[in-house]
């Protein structure tokens, strides 16, 4: 028997929305952006007039309601294959991976203070885990909160936060304790917060335009109302999420992949070599064939974590297993397709050239391949 479709007529009405947002507001832009290393905030509330953000957001605070991981799939592949600025990725780190700390993990006064200017794009929204002496490993978060009266006082630093520049609201990891992991916990610094002070923008080899931060606290009272969940409970806040997040970079790493594959086989249909089309020499045609059966293969397991995640059962493993796969596998499409372009693939001219320069940390954003292996190892029994 035949699996149904992921996607229905809802779906693809959404995918057609997203792309007509792409061809008004991104795609005008995009070289700006990677310029100025930073997208206008504009970006976030015009996704939000068009509908393509927030849409997992109670309606009754102005987003729109739907709880269906496939419309932020639809967003994620169609922003990662389309050839346009890399800074629109930060609307689809909002809504897949930033935006259930502010749903699933806030009290009614909380969601009624902060969703409806979340949902209309003018608060945008960051998580800050990472730290100058500390990646993986969250047991090592050393930024302090401690408890005065009605406040926490924090201090200490934040290092490649997604959307820094241009949050409003970040969902920080802090320690109020000493246990590794019962000792995190979760609060909203919000900006202009005497003390909460942004860095430079990080200087770095691909997502020219996705701004990426330093953060820094120097005793930011930070009022407890801003806490998310109870105290002590951040590990298991940034835990319940991880699987989604890995998910939906496993989706764009796939998309991203085939919007290269679908480029470089225009480009070797075009380009001519010793008096014949590059894609007519027997090395391209094995080389795009190998691709291209991978990609297929890939598009069915990640489809597939789709359909579990949708029902629940995706298991961390899972995930873990569908983002190492997947980034891995965008960074060799990348690399064979760029050598099909010749000396061409190496000029920033070239859409091939951006892509080899993005695609590289998605291997290490969101967890290292070496750390989803270790994951993938232990649920094994290993």
């Amino acid at each position: 028997m035949a699996q149904q479709a992921l996607y229905d007529a809802e779906h693809d009405a959404f995918r057609a929305t997203v792309r007509g947002w792409i061809d008004k507001h991104v795609r005008p832009h995009a070289e700006r952006w990677d310029e100025q290393g930073v997208v206008d905030r504009e970006l976030f509330t015009s996704a939000a007039a068009d509908g393509v953000l927030g849409f997992a957001i109670p309606e009754e605070f102005g987003g729109g309601g739907v709880e269906d991981f496939r419309f932020n799939a639809v967003m994620g592949e169609e922003l990662a294959r389309s050839a346009v600025s890399s800074g629109a990725a930060g609307v689809a780190l909002s809504n897949d991976i930033v935006f259930p700390y502010f749903t699933d993990l806030t009290t009614q006064e909380q969601r009624q203070r902060w969703l409806p200017g979340i949902a209309a794009g003018e608060q945008i929204v960051a998580v800050a885990m990472t730290e100058p002496g500390t990646g993986s490993d969250l047991s090592g978060i050393r930024t302090s909160a401690v408890r005065d009266g009605d406040h926490y006082v924090v201090n200490g630093a934040k290092t490649f936060i997604s959307n820094g520049q241009n949050a409003d609201l970040v969902a920080t990891a802090v320690r109020t304790g000493d246990h590794p992991h019962r000792g995190l916990s979760l609060l909203v610094i919000e900006r202009g917060m005497p003390g909460f002070e942004r860095g430079r923008n990080l200087d770095k080899i691909g997502l020219h335009a996705q701004d990426t931060s330093e953060l820094s606290f120097t005793d930011v009272r930070v009022p407890v109302a801003n806490l998310l969940g109870a105290e002590g409970d951040g590990f298991t806040g940034l835990m319940r999420n991880l699987p989604q997040e890995r998910l939906s970079i496993a989706v764009g790493a796939t998309a991203a992949a085939e919007g290269t594959f679908a480029r470089t086989l225009d480009y070797v249909k075009e380009r001519t070599a010793f008096g014949q089309p590059v894609g007519t020499f027997q090395n391209t045609r094995f080389v795009m064939a190998e691709i291209h059966t991978e990609l297929a293969v890939t598009r069915s397991y990640v489809d597939d974590c789709v359909r579990k995640h949708l029902d629940g059962a995706l298991t961390a493993e899972e995930a873990a297993a569908a983002k190492w796969w997947t980034t891995e596998l965008q960074v060799r499409v990348v690399n064979r397709c760029l050598q099909l372009h010749g000396g061409y693939g190496y000029m920033r001219e070239f859409r091939i050239a951006k892509d080899y320069e993005d695609c590289r940390v998605s291997t290490i954003y969101g967890g290292t391949t070496e750390i989803m292996k270790e994951i993938v190892g232990r649920g094994l029994g290993l």
